[in-house]
């Protein structure tokens, strides 16, 4: 029998690595096509279908599929940690956004449009916080990935740009960008086998919607657009990380742990397709797609790198950043696991808690005696 297939070349390994590579990379390889050879994927049928059109459904998909990962069971210190998260990452930065466009326009600042301040600020990058909190947080800040599913998506910029006047986003553009979400959050809390058919949707729509979107930006929009949105990540990560910070220590009483709320600050990879969705439903952004674009890429990379290594300075200074290999501290599920294994309902090591008296009395007799025999 042959064994597993290995891979001759690790592509998707590699694109892996990569923060927000697996975006990143398509992107960059469909702006050469658009580029240098603008016409090559506009034969037709299947492969301009794929290749050239494909970005909106298939951010549908994406959307639809992170719907489905959001559960009604969820319970109240997840629910408290995911709010916080959302409120601090993306409502107050949004709103400060939008209170800058109101005094500059649709221009923004140095270079950046306010397209592209709010759909690199409005996010954040969820799978970096679930590998981040799986390994420093516990089962409350690991459950705060419900915020990044809700953010995820051109959702909040549309609705931000429309209720402020900013944008002219028609109603049913709102609607019709929330609905996929509401329909995977139906779907998956009805039937949860769909959790599971739809988990590997993002590894598999994310490369084919990134080219797509690429094969309409200009690579001198990147090389333009890419060095201000380096900047605008390296301001991002510590100040809207510091706002998640600030709702750990004040708001959610967390203490020494505060510090895991940096890795909040972040772009989310799919927040790289937000402003040609928004383009789509107002054509007065579609002149700063390509430059925003490109400064949300830059951002997603950047903060993707920062806001770990933020989070975990913080975490060391208070003495709260664990080893990899160390065990967390048992948190409420854990400790009822270990209570029942113990026969105690509170899981304490002398397992004295909750016993019966007699069993109480036959422990302390065999204290008794070993203590005669010694």
């Amino acid at each position: 029998m042959s064994g597993p297939d290995k891979s001759r070349i690790p592509l998707f390994a590699t694109m892996q690595r990569i923060p927000g590579g697996l975006m990143l990379i398509p992107l960059i390889l469909g702006a050469v096509f658009g580029t240098f050879a603008p016409g090559a994927l506009g034969i037709g049928s299947f492969t301009t279908a794929l290749f050239e059109d494909s970005a909106l459904p298939l951010i549908a998909l994406l959307i639809f599929a992170t719907g489905t990962q959001v559960s009604t069971r969820t319970g109240g210190p997840i629910l408290a940690h995911a709010g916080t998260v959302l409120v601090m990452k993306s409502l107050i930065p949004a709103t400060l956004v939008v209170l800058i466009g109101l005094g500059v326009g649709l221009d923004g600042l140095l270079g950046v449009s306010l397209l592209a301040l709010l759909a690199s600020m409005d996010n954040s990058n969820g799978g970096l916080w679930l590998a981040f909190s799986g390994q420093y947080g516990d089962e409350r800040d690991r459950g705060a990935y419900v915020a990044s599913a809700v953010n995820d998506g051109p959702f909040l910029t549309l609705l931000f740009l429309g209720a402020s006047g900013l944008g002219d986003i028609p109603f049913l553009a709102l609607l019709g960008a929330i609905v996929p979400f509401l329909l995977g959050v139906l779907v998956g809390n009805v039937d949860a086998e769909w959790r599971k058919v739809v988990e590997p949707v993002p590894n598999i729509v994310i490369p084919f919607f990134a080219f797509s979107l690429g094969t309409g930006i200009d690579l001198g929009d990147i090389v333009t657009g890419g060095v201000t949105g380096l900047a605008l990540g390296l301001i991002i990560a510590p100040f809207t990380g510091f706002l998640v910070y600030l709702g750990y220590r004040y708001v959610l009483r967390r203490g020494s742990m505060s510090g895991i709320g940096f890795a909040a600050g972040t772009t989310a990879g799919n927040a790289i397709a937000t402003p040609a969705v928004v383009a789509a439903a107002d054509p007065r952004f579609e002149e700063y797609v390509g430059t925003a674009t490109a400064q949300v890429a830059a951002s997603a990379l950047v903060t993707a790198i920062i806001a770990p290594l933020l989070a975990a300075y913080a975490l060391k200074r208070t003495g709260a950043l664990r080893q990899p290999d160390a065990p967390a501290a048992p948190g409420p599920a854990e400790e009822a696991v270990k209570g029942a294994a113990d026969g105690t309902a509170d899981g304490r090591a002398d397992g004295t808690a909750d016993r019966t008296e007699p069993q109480r009395e036959r422990e302390q007799e065999r204290q008794r005696e070993q203590e005669q025999r010694a």
